[in-house]
């Protein structure tokens, strides 16, 4: 869970509106019908409130701002382009106009503080489950806060390693609010992706992808957009009515069979350099990745030599070795 320390890029940072005819520029990427998905997801569909926006700077950073203000939870901020959108340690985030989904929920979770290090992780969870049912995709989870896809190697017809085709950021703001968001690549082709991500261990990085470079079933944001934000909404209500008991709720044995990082041999890079290596072996009841340690190591997961517990504030990469 990150803890917003500063004022944040608000909505003073917002580029100028997309003019109504350009939204219709590129007819791959038409803009979302707001009035039908307030009908969709509002009041019965569990939101409080949703608002589409041409451009800001981060979704994130604008429900942050607002839940300073003392808005209520329930709250949905969707922008069609973000110019300045974050991800875990700050990494940057950016794609074209309509290209993606670019989503942050405001909540208040009535829950310990000390329960919420589940709730980036049932917030991917929850991608995974939209992308299941509707996408018709298998995505997979990688601890703490990527959703994976396999995509097809060009022009041989392999499946390639698992791809990133989202990610998402939990960012705790001020008193008992969480902003939940999330990024998922729906249309971009090749050129429009970063370059996979250097590694200075050896690991190997999830490269990045689309639904439209998956295979996906739909590619229409509308579509994704409803069943994403009903399985966070499900996914959510479950947990907190079991008071964050990831075990109680079903998020915990739901997480850990989606997660592809359980089982493999990984590299965790910690902050000032050191490397650990060892078997990821489970998710525990915190939503700490248990690392069985090459080599041997401290006895912090329940008191078990060689086993040592990961939260997600206390690691900059975990990859899978070779």
């Amino acid at each position: 869970m990150t803890t917003q320390g500063g004022p944040p890029a608000g909505p003073g940072s917002e580029p100028p509106a997309e003019p109504a005819a350009a939204a219709w520029s590129d007819l791959d990427r038409p803009p979302l019908r707001t009035p039908a998905l307030r009908r969709a997801l509002c009041g019965e569909g569990g939101w409080r409130s949703l608002d589409v926006v041409a451009g800001t700077g981060s979704t994130n950073a604008d429900l942050a701002a607002r839940a300073r203000e003392g808005e209520a939870g329930g709250a949905v901020l969707v922008a069609e382009h973000q110019s300045a959108g974050r991800g875990r340690l700050g990494r940057d985030w950016v794609a074209p106009p309509r290209s993606a989904l670019t989503v942050s929920v405001l909540l208040r979770p009535r829950v310990p503080p000390a329960r919420w290090a589940w709730l980036p992780l049932l917030t991917g969870l929850a991608v995974a489950d939209a992308l299941v049912a509707v996408a018709g995709l298998p995505a997979r989870l990688k601890w703490p806060n990527d959703v994976l896809v396999p995509v097809r190697g060009r022009g041989t017809g392999a499946v390639s390693t698992e791809s990133k085709v989202c990610g998402v950021l939990a960012e705790a703001v001020g008193d008992g609010a969480v902003v939940l968001g999330a990024g998922l690549n729906v249309s971009q082709r090749d050129d429009e992706l970063p370059p996979p991500p250097a590694t200075s261990t050896g690991a190997t990085a999830p490269p990045p992808t689309s639904l439209l470079l998956a295979g996906a079933a739909t590619l229409d944001r509308d579509t994704l957009l409803r069943a994403y934000l009903r399985a966070l909404r499900r996914r959510f209500d479950d947990w907190e009515a079991a008071g964050g008991d990831p075990t109680a709720s079903g998020v915990g044995a739901a997480y850990r069979e989606a997660c592809s990082t359980l089982g493999a041999e990984v590299l965790a890079e910690l902050p000032g350099g050191p490397v650990l290596a060892g078997r990821a072996e489970e998710v525990d009841d915190e939503g700490r990745l248990v690392v069985a340690e090459l080599g041997g190591g401290d006895a912090s997961a329940g008191g078990v030599p060689g086993r040592t517990a990961l939260a997600a504030a206390d690691v900059v990469h975990v990859r899978r070795a070779g």
